[in-house]
């Protein structure tokens, strides 16, 4: 069977029709397979959701308990026979729960990598290479430009700022899933361990993280907190926090975002980041080449992302190559961490 038999781009996402399912559909399908829990990805109103256990538990933590009609919780690397195709979920190493979907039909393999990154990262499991003979990338940071470094040294920048203003309470806008987490853990790696505060709308996400077991030391909540007592301090929040009035509660805050995007300057500027972190939990360049190199597979798919540098450098290197054109996947959760009006936070 062709590989464009097994798993075809349509309007509501990839669809595998011999297992009568979609990959990370983005409106409400019959059955879907979720990679990761970030709201492009994972949506309510499906009828049947097949994804991590901790990918359902989010999904439960955002949209309620009746996000969808019936779940099944997959461990990675369990088989599940869908009609005529077999699926694996394996590590992808973008957040906690996140996987990436192996399809093997007759004698075809080909893994979806949903988001994912080669870089370490102490709050979820590594990233694993599979096999394949089809391989399905993100191309989010698919330009050369996009070298993401060491991140360790990013947030070693930000505790030197936090040592150099002392009257200063530094405000880090970070995605509430996954990267808020990861910038807390990298803080306790580096031998930060004051209280770190969090905005409202990070509470439940990294509570959660905490609760499987993600060490994050003393967590509190910024709310109620006296301006005066923050001066010297870090908080998380949402990075549409971070230009907003809520940041008045804070003394002379100097604002900082974690994204791969803070390696163009312009962007950084655009969004009035005093001190731009290059913190990804995407693969760079360097990653999303290695990574499909390391697969051994003779055809690649690139989807959202910078298409066409990708699958340019994949022709180069004597694969067949193609852009996908998927619509419907953005930014993380940008916007979807705002609390009811009126809550405070």
């Amino acid at each position: 069977m062709r590989p464009q038999d097994i798993l075809t781009p349509v309007t509501a996402g990839l669809c595998c029709k011999p297992g009568s399912f979609h990959i990370d559909p983005t409106r409400p399908i019959e059955r879907a397979v979720i990679t990761h829990g970030h709201s492009d990805h994972a949506r309510a109103g499906h009828g049947a959701v097949l994804a991590t256990q901790e990918t359902l538990d989010m999904m439960r933590l955002r949209y309620g308990d009746n996000f969808a009609g019936t779940t099944q919780a997959m461990r990675y690397g369990e088989p599940l026979r869908l009609g005529d195709v077999t699926i694996k979920f394996h590590p992808a190493g973008h957040v906690l729960g996140s996987a990436q979907i192996e399809v093997a039909c007759e004698a075809t393999r080909i893994v979806a990598s949903g988001d994912y990154k080669d870089a370490p990262d102490p709050t979820c499991v590594p990233f694993e290479v599979v096999p394949c003979d089809v391989f399905i990338t993100e191309a989010t940071f698919g330009l050369p430009v996009f070298r993401h470094g060491s991140a360790a040294d990013e947030v070693k920048k930000l505790l030197a700022s936090v040592s150099l203003f002392p009257e200063r309470a530094h405000l880090v806008g970070a995605y509430s899933l996954g990267k808020a987490q990861r910038v807390i853990a990298l803080l306790r790696m580096a031998g930060y361990d004051a209280p770190i505060y969090l905005h409202g709308a990070m509470e439940k996400i990294t509570h959660y993280y905490q609760s499987r077991g993600v060490a994050l030391g003393d967590l509190r909540a910024v709310k109620g907190m006296k301006k005066a007592d923050l001066a010297g301090t870090i908080t998380l929040a949402p990075p549409t926090a971070t230009s907003d009035v809520w940041t008045r509660r804070f003394p002379d805050p100097v604002t900082a975002f974690a994204s791969g995007w803070m390696r163009v300057r312009a962007r950084a500027r655009q969004r009035g980041v005093e001190l731009p972190l290059v913190i990804s939990d995407h693969a760079d360049w360097d990653g999303l080449t290695a990574t499909i190199e390391a697969t051994g597979a003779g055809e690649v798919w690139v989807t959202h992302g910078q298409e066409d540098a990708l699958v340019h450098w994949c022709t180069t290197k004597g694969l067949a190559a193609q852009p996908l054109d998927l619509v419907g996947y953005g930014e993380e959760d940008e916007g979807e961490t705002r609390l009811p009006e009126g809550a405070e936070t």
